[in-house]
C-alpha cells in the first residue's frame, strides 16, 4: 500500500470519527459532562367535577337561573313645589302685575329606579323600603317584557325591607340560598338595574359578613361585597355561584355616589324573616322594654365604682314602660338578658327586639355594687322607637 492510499484511509477514518462523535454528543450530551436546558411545565389533570357555569370560569348557568326572577322597579310620586317667598312680596306682585300663577303651588312628578326579587309564584316581591317609600305608583318590569302595577303589602324602615305584590301568572321564582353559611372569599353576583340601563350582572366576592354600626339601618347585619353595586341596584339580588339568593342589595359606601368596591346587602335570613312577619301580621313584631343603654367606658366604670366594663349602663328608662314597671332605674348596669351576657348597647337592642310582644325578659343588673334580677314583659316596639 503506497503512502497516498494510507493517507486516504486515515482521512476517511478521521471524518467518520468526527461524524460519529457529533451524533453521539448531539443525542447524548451528558456523555460530555453537560446537561441540556430543560423547561418543566406542570399541567393539572382535567377537572371533571360539575361547575356552576358552562365553562371552567363561567357563571352563566347561575345567572340564567336567577335573573328571570329579578325585576326592575319604577316609582313615581307627586310632589308639591311651593314658590319662593319672594313672590309673595306685595311690591313684587304690584311691579310684575301680581299674577296668581306666580304664587300658586305647583305639582310635579318625581320618578326613581330600583330593583326587586320575586319570591313566590303568588307574586310577592322583596325590595328595599327606600326604593318604594312615599311612592304613589309602582311599576314592575319583568325580564320577559311584561309590565304590571304593584301594591305595597308592608314595609319595615328599620331593616329597609319592603314587600310588594303583583298579579301575574307563570312567574319565575328565586331560589333561596343559605346566607348564614357564607364565608369571606365566596363568589357572589349582584343583579339589578343600575342607573336604569337595564338588567346588569356584576361579580365579586364576600368581603365581610355581619357588618353593623354603619348607621344605615336600626337593625344591621350586612353582607359586604366588592361586586359593583350602583344606584338602581337597590332591592336587587345578591346570588351565590349556583344562582341561589343570599342577599338583597341595599347600600354602597361611596364618596362620589358611584361604586367604589364596598357594597352592602341584607342577608336572606333577615329579609325572609321580616317578609314572613309582614305577610302574617302586616308588620314585624318586635319586643320593646323602653330602655336607653350606653357602653361602659373605663371612665364610666371608675365613676360607678365598677370592677370592669362588662355590661351596659342604663342612661334612660321610659316612664310607664315595661322596664320602668319592672323596677329598672337609670344608673343600673345591665349585665345579662335571659342569661346571655351583654357587652354593648346594640346587643341589648337585638336581644330585646328578638322577643315577641307579651314574652317575659329576665334582666340581670348591678345596682350600687349589688347583683339583682328583674323581670319585665315586653310589648310591641313602637314605630321608629329611639330607645329599647
Amino acid at each position: 500500500m503506497n503512502p497516498r492510499q494510507i493517507l486516504s484511509y486515515l482521512a476517511q477514518a478521521v471524518v467518520l470519527g468526527l461524524a460519529i462523535a457529533f451524533v453521539v454528543l448531539y443525542f447524548w450530551p451528558e456523555i460530555a459532562g453537560r446537561n441540556s436546558a430543560t423547561v418543566e411545565i406542570r399541567q393539572t389533570a382535567p377537572d371533571t367535577s360539575p361547575r356552576p357555569g358552562n365553562g371552567p370560569y363561567s357563571y352563566a348557568i347561575a345567572v340564567d337561573r336567577a335573573s328571570p326572577a329579578v325585576v326592575n322597579i319604577n316609582t313615581a310620586k307627586v310632589v308639591t313645589v311651593r314658590p319662593h317667598p319672594f313672590f309673595d312680596d306685595p311690591a313684587f306682585r304690584q311691579f310684575f302685575g301680581g299674577g296668581e300663577n306666580l304664587i300658586t303651588p305647583r305639582k310635579r312628578i318625581e320618578s326613581s329606579l330600583g330593583s326587586g326579587v320575586i319570591m313566590s309564584e303568588q307574586g310577592y316581591i322583596l325590595t328595599n323600603h327606600h326604593v318604594i317609600n312615599g311612592a304613589d305608583a309602582i311599576q314592575v318590569s319583568l325580564q320577559d317584557g311584561r309590565m304590571v302595577q304593584a301594591r305595597v303589602v308592608g314595609s319595615d324602615p328599620e331593616t329597609d325591607v319592603a314587600v310588594l305584590k303583583i298579579d301575574l301568572q307563570r312567574l319565575p321564582v328565586m331560589t333561596l340560598g343559605h346566607s348564614d353559611s357564607l364565608r369571606v372569599g365566596d363568589v357572589v353576583l349582584a343583579i339589578g338595574n343600575p342607573f336604569g340601563v337595564g338588567q346588569t350582572v356584576t361579580m365579586g366576592i364576600v368581603s365581610a359578613t355581619g357588618r353593623n354600626k354603619l348607621g344605615i339601618n336600626t337593625f344591621e347585619n350586612f353582607i359586604q361585597t366588592d361586586a359593583a353595586i350602583n344606584p338602581g341596584n337597590s332591592g336587587g339580588a345578591l346570588i351565590d355561584a349556583e344562582g341561589n339568593l343570599v342577599g338583597i342589595n341595599t347600600a354602597i359606601f361611596s364618596r362620589s355616589g358611584g361604586n367604589q368596591g364596598i357594597g352592602f346587602a341584607i342577608p336572606t335570613s333577615l329579609a325572609q324573616s321580616v317578609m314572613q312577619e309582614i305577610l302574617e301580621h302586616g308588620r314585624p313584631l318586635r319586643g320593646w322594654l323602653g330602655i336607653e343603654a350606653q357602653m361602659i367606658t373605663p371612665q364610666i366604670a371608675r365613676a360607678l365604682e365598677l370592677k370592669d366594663t362588662a355590661g351596659v349602663v342604663v342612661v334612660g328608662v321610659v316612664r310607664g314602660g315595661p322596664a320602668h314597671s319592672a323596677g329598672l332605674q337609670p344608673g343600673d348596669v345591665l349585665v345579662a338578658l335571659d342569661g346571655k351576657k351583654i357587652t354593648e348597647a346594640r346587643e341589648a337592642l337585638l336581644n330585646i327586639s328578638g322577643h315577641k310582644p307579651g314574652s317575659r325578659v329576665k334582666m340581670e343588673i348591678l345596682r350600687e355594687g349589688k347583683s339583682m334580677m328583674l323581670e319585665a314583659t315586653a310589648i310591641e316596639r313602637p314605630a321608629q322607637a329611639a330607645t329599647e
